[in-house]
């Protein structure tokens, strides 16, 4: 990976000082270049972008993912009205929920948006009540594990997402006796795909069980490309990836005997890279076997180190040419958050500034209030600007909706 310490032009440690910290500071010029770099693999005009917002949902963010051409993929009532609210037309929002009541799904039929499901109980529940008067997509388990992570992988046998590959003949009697028309299928095998044969092998299974619906309009393959969290690290070779794929998937189109639309639905691969997090140091703490650097920050704000042992590469923007030393990074929360361990960084002192990489994907979005403490503000570089996108939390913030009883006075 490679680091600047001037994003789109604009100084990170210029952002702290006008800003504070911590904060989550993205670059529109980064996500830009990796939506185009996507469209460049995977040409044509048949070719839809669904960008995951639950990765980043800021507004700003979502009308700048737009303004490229890019959809959205939801994964509930309240995201797709975030991604309306952008300005974001019914058509090109697909909803792909998980456990969801069956009321949540009317409501977002009745907003005119594509419903994707994931289980046969809801293809029932869907297809007694819509039957032929709305289509829906089924979201397919292929039981394929993409590599990489095993705390992000949804396509293996145990997950909870999707309805197994081996149920489809089920699923064919549910459709034919309810009448439901299937306009997509949809395939999800979890992030950090580092092996594009894995995902060629998913795709060629849902080629293989197209066949069998007669209204395909689409056909989503998902995502889970993999971006670089330190140097040299394994990425997914979307160039590669995109030239098998568009050359499998139009053949396949030739025997279905039309075009469909061809769908990915990237959500990190597009933000992660683009976003930082802020840090100050607040104190320096030396036990008999570590060097801590404690900031003002924690899981609260960034859960992904602790949640899925995820690596982010930490640079220290105060003191860039200090000498190197070995550090634990730890966060202020009253838990064990620690955002690496035994990591070479230039010498930090107390009121330094670090910056915490690959934060724009699941960083604000997984953010909360634990130990009572605010969320961040979150920054926009965009032409060369900093803009503040939305302010940080104050402490009124966390009883907004409170309510008090008179009885305790």
């Amino acid at each position: 990976m490679n680091f600047s310490h001037t994003p789109g032009g604009v100084s990170l440690l210029s952002v702290a000082e006008k800003f504070g910290a911590p904060v989550y500071v993205y670059d529109a010029g980064k996500i830009k270049e990796q939506y185009r770099k996507l469209k460049k693999a995977f040409p044509g005009d048949h070719v839809r972008i669904k960008y995951a917002l639950k990765a980043l949902n800021n507004p700003n963010i979502l009308r700048l993912l737009r303004k490229e051409g890019a959809g959205l993929d939801a994964v509930s009532i309240q995201e797709v009205q975030l991604g309306l609210e952008a300005g974001f037309h019914s058509s090109e929002i697909l909803f792909t929920p998980n456990c969801v009541s069956f009321d949540e799904i009317r409501q977002v039929v009745e907003a005119g948006v594509q419903v994707n499901i994931d289980s046969i109980s809801m293809l029932e529940h869907f297809g007694h009540h819509y039957r032929n008067t709305v289509p829906c997509c089924i979201r397919i388990n292929p039981h394929i594990v993409g590599g990489g992570n095993t705390h992000i992988q949804t396509g293996h046998i145990d997950s909870k997402f999707g309805i197994s590959i081996h149920q489809m003949r089920h699923v064919l009697r549910i459709v034919e006796k309810e009448n439901i028309r299937i306009n997509g299928l949809h395939m999800h095998t979890g992030s950090e795909i580092l092996d594009a044969g894995v995902f060629i092998q998913g795709a060629e299974l849902m080629l293989d069980l197209a066949p069998g619906f007669a209204d395909l309009e689409f056909i989503d393959f998902g995502s889970g490309f993999k971006v670089a969290y330190k140097e040299d690290d394994v990425t997914t070779d979307i160039d590669e990836l995109g030239k098998a794929i568009t050359e499998r998937f139009e053949d396949f189109c030739k025997s279905y005997g039309r075009q469909l639309e061809m769908w990915f639905e990237p959500g990190k691969f597009l933000v992660s890279e683009a976003g930082y997090l802020l840090v100050p140091v607040n104190v320096i703490k030396q036990t008999t076997a570590t060097v801590f650097a404690g900031v003002g920050s924690g899981q609260n704000h960034l859960i992904r180190p602790m949640f899925y042992d995820a690596y982010h590469h930490i640079v220290n923007l105060s003191n860039p040419s200090g000498t190197p030393r070995i550090y634990t990074v730890v966060g202020y929360i009253c838990e064990t958050d620690t955002f690496g361990w035994d990591r070479k960084i230039s010498e930090i002192r107390e009121g330094d500034i670090l910056a915490i990489c690959n934060a724009g994907a699941y960083g604000f979005t997984m953010s909360n209030n634990y130990n009572a403490r605010p969320r961040p503000a979150e920054v926009l570089i965009l032409d060369e600007e900093a803009y503040l996108i939305r302010e940080s939390e104050k402490p009124a913030d966390l009883n907004r909706n409170v309510i008090h009883l008179p009885s305790f006075g």
